[in-house]
């Protein structure tokens, strides 16, 4: 029996008029396609071409992009509206090599203007400028007429990759060439090219041709303006917009404010806004309570969450930044809270409590937080590698690498950026090696932050020369960059280069800031360079205008103290703009001891009793200052109160790498398998040395024992000399030998490697909890100013 072509047309009709009640999209769109899609499979109709086409064209703009590929591909020849559909469909869903390969299926004869705008579009939406402006002159070469939307759309792609004026002006004169110049779409976005490419100037021109200027209009040029720090033009622009409108305006300037570090700035403007009756929405904010966070105004954090709260405005942004809030206050708690009472996280939720935890310390929390995490990405790696790094957990950031690769994320440059700090906490020199290696390997070279990484790593391990060699090499460097070089140098000894370092920064416009102080501070103290210091010091704020910290006092008062000169430090105490910290009297303690200034010390030891009671440093150089004197009973005095209060002394431990394994030793150690044999080598060593004129300094026992025999014995099981002592029987003849230390290393250590690199003659390098110390032929880079 022949089908009824009248029936047939009737039911083809019923079912383009259902599909008409999709349109426009809303919810129950979806629901009722399949509903009728479903009705169509169940009575075996075969749908006409327009039929299909619209049900892909729901399927695709309710993000369905399977269901309609399956229809897509079950059209023997797909005709232009429906390849159009799907190009579109893919490119608004973020699929553009999907949408790429449609359109290239597609000849030359069904394509259009309109599915060359969608490419276009698709381009632009990805951020890929070049293949949007690509895709706009195939389009004219195969002779297609761009219309205003077009335009609209190559324009939006050429700003992200737009670099020189002509570029801006050949595609304006294209427009106006093509009728599309006096559009207001195509003109808001020639505003955001010219703003990208710094010509505000014309970028203002153009706005003030637009004859019907929209929201679009506004906002284009006040964030050319806010991006470039123009922010008395932008307020001016403010000025003449409807009150309609402003909301987007306020919020460009709060956001350009906080994003250059001005937050009472942006804060201001938050009170204006309010104050004309402009109500906060959801972009507003993240601004704002970064703002708070960045400046640590909680009161002002919290007045703003109520606020929040009171409208009911509730998103993940907002969570989001509120967590942030809270726990840069040191509100782990509220922050948890918050974390926990969200109705749905997604990875930035996670990844803000995770940044939290370890930027503060909390690394127990961190690890039970990401041990939580059922979803991880890159970004989350990099954070717990990072911070176990930043926290002193070296081996178990190197081994969190490792697993990350396991799990399949290929690590970006600033994940081996971790990975190296996890080497430099180590000294674990071969490691970072091979980190360097595999960077240049896959090209991140020349990846900043990798190298400011990489700078800092191979100081720590006691190579400033190759430190200074990754500086030199660097395509560019910034502020991190010279604080790092600058830090190496000092660290090592090289007070003077670390000042020429400095000077040289300043010559080439780099402005320091608070750590270039700290690390150019460090330098002086460690060389001695104490005038040269102090100049440093008050040209922070005089001419920087940079208020001395805790941080930046401690540095001046060691400076001071390391030369002697403890009236001087005692003047700057007397005169701080604050209580003197922790830092501050342990910087004082610190040369005291190195003086002999018992009177001084003791002050200063009573304050730390007061402020640190649980820190066992203090009560060891207290004890450490009796000793030395002799005086056995107010030692013994000082290691009673330390027992008393239940505090503990931090085992002295040192380590060497010897072929990528870590060796590990503390003092009198018998525990490593070759202890016998480091000992006897030690004691041979020992006489060896004695012919050279050396002479072991029992002062630095710092027990009572009458025996000066005895006393030599405890000297000689130090734990760095048995380190040094096992890496001179186990590395190649003319290798560097490079111990690292958690501890300052004694006085009679010292003296024992200066003799012991010119018995040996090899360069022994020691990293201690101050400073390195390279000693080569008899002399030490410290110059015995330590």
């Amino acid at each position: 029996m022949q089908p009824n072509p009248e029936l047939i047309r009737t039911i083809a009709n019923r079912y383009a008029a259902n599909l008409t009640l999709c349109f426009p999209p809303r919810r129950t769109s979806l629901q009722l396609a399949r509903a009728i899609h479903a009705n169509i499979i169940t009575f075996g109709f075969q749908p006409r071409a327009h039929i299909l086409n619209r049900l892909i064209d729901v399927y695709c703009k309710s993000s369905e992009l399977r269901y309609a590929r399956h229809l897509f591909d079950e059209i023997p020849e797909p005709d232009k509206i429906a390849r159009t559909t799907m190009v579109s469909g893919y490119c608004a869903s973020g699929g553009i090599s999907l949408a790429r390969s449609v359109f290239e299926e597609t000849p030359l004869s069904m394509r259009d203007t309109i599915m060359y705008n969608a490419m276009i579009t698709g381009f632009a939406h990805s951020h890929d400028g070049c293949s949007a402006v690509s895709m706009f002159r195939e389009m004219r070469r195969e002779g297609f007429r761009p219309d205003n939307f077009t335009f609209a759309s190559v324009l939006a792609g050429l700003a992200h990759v737009v670099e020189e004026e002509k570029e801006c002006v050949q595609f304006h004169a294209a427009a106006i060439k093509s009728g599309a110049g006096s559009i207001t779409s195509v003109m808001n976005a020639l505003v955001t090219v010219y703003s990208k490419c710094d010509l505000l100037n014309s970028a203002r021109k153009v706005f003030d041709e637009i004859t019907e200027k929209d929201e679009r209009s506004w906002t284009s040029m006040m964030t050319g303006y806010v991006k470039k720090g123009f922010f008395d033009s932008g307020l001016e622009l403010l000025e003449h917009m409807d009150e309609g409108m402003k909301l987007v305006a306020y919020n460009a300037l709060i956001s350009g404010y906080v994003h250059r570090g001005l937050h009472q700035e942006a804060l201001e403007m938050v009170r204006r806004m309010v104050s004309n009756g402009i109500e906060l929405d959801a972009f507003t904010y993240p601004s704002v309570i970064r703002a708070c966070a960045t400046s640590g105004l909680l009161q002002f954090g919290k007045q703003v969450h109520a606020y929040a709260l009171r409208r009911q405005d509730f998103s993940f942004h907002l969570d989001n930044s509120l967590v942030s809030l809270y726990y840069k206050c040191n509100k782990f708690v509220e922050a948890r809270a918050i974390f926990d009472k969200m109705p749905a996280k997604d990875l930035v939720s996670w990844n803000a409590l995770l940044s939290g935890y370890v930027s503060s310390g909390h690394i127990g929390e961190a690890k039970m937080l990401f041990k939580e995490m059922e979803e991880k990405n890159i970004l989350t790696w990099m954070i717990m590698i990072s911070g176990l790094a930043d926290n002193g957990f070296g081996e178990e950031g190197l081994m969190l690498f490792s697993c990350m690769r396991k799990e399949g994320f290929e690590p970006c440059d600033y994940a081996f950026s971790g990975v190296i700090k996890s080497c430099a906490v180590l000294g674990a020199y071969c490691n970072g090696q091979q980190f360097h290696a595999q960077l240049v390997k896959i090209g991140f070279d020349s990846s900043l932050s990798a190298a400011n990484a990489l700078i800092t790593m191979y100081a720590k391990c006691g190579v400033v020369e190759e430190a200074r060699r990754v500086f030199i090499t660097m395509p560019c460097q910034d502020s991190v960059s010279w604080n790092a070089l600058i830090a190496a140098l000092g660290q090592h000894g090289h007070g003077a280069e670390a000042v020429g370092v400095y000077e040289e920064m300043l010559k080439e416009g780099i402005k320091p800031d608070r750590i270039t102080f700290l690390t150019v501070l460090t330098a002086c103290s460690h060389a001695g360079l104490v005038d040269k210091g102090r100049e440093y010091f008050d040209s922070m704020e005089t001419v920087y205008c940079i208020p001395p910290g805790a941080d930046h006092y401690s540095r001046l008062i060691d400076l001071l103290c390391r030369s002697g000169r403890f009236s001087e430090a005692e003047s700057v105490i007397k005169s701080l703009p604050f209580e003197p910290t922790a830092q501050i009297w342990e910087a004082l303690l610190s040369g005291c001891r190195v003086y002999g200034n018992m009177e001084l010390g003791i002050i200063a030891a009573e304050k730390l009793f007061e402020l640190i009671p649980e820190h066992d440093g203090t009560y060891m150089l207290l004890s450490n200052m009796y000793a030395a004197t002799g005086k056995w009973e107010e030692a013994a005095r000082v290691r009673k109160l330390m027992r008393d209060r239940g505090v503990k002394k931090e085992l002295a431990c040192s380590w060497i790498e010897v072929e990528t394994q870590v060796h590990k030793f503390l003092v009198d150690d018998t525990s490593h398998p070759e202890a016998e044999a480091v000992y006897n080598y030690l004691k041979e060593l020992g006489k060896e040395m004695r012919r050279f004129g050396y002479v072991p300094d029992t002062n630095f026992v710092l027990h009572d024992v009458e025996s000066d025999g005895h006393k030599q014995d405890m000297l000689i099981t130090h734990s760095e000399k048995i380190a040094v002592a096992f890496g001179l029987m186990k590395l190649p003849p003319g290798r560097a030998i490079r111990v690292f230390k958690n501890l300052r290393t004694c006085g009679d250590c010292h003296n024992f490697f200066v003799y012991l690199s010119r018995v040996v003659r090899r360069d022994i390098v020691l990293r201690d909890r101050k400073r390195f110390h390279h000693f080569r032929n008899g002399e030490c880079s410290c110059g015995n100013f330590w």
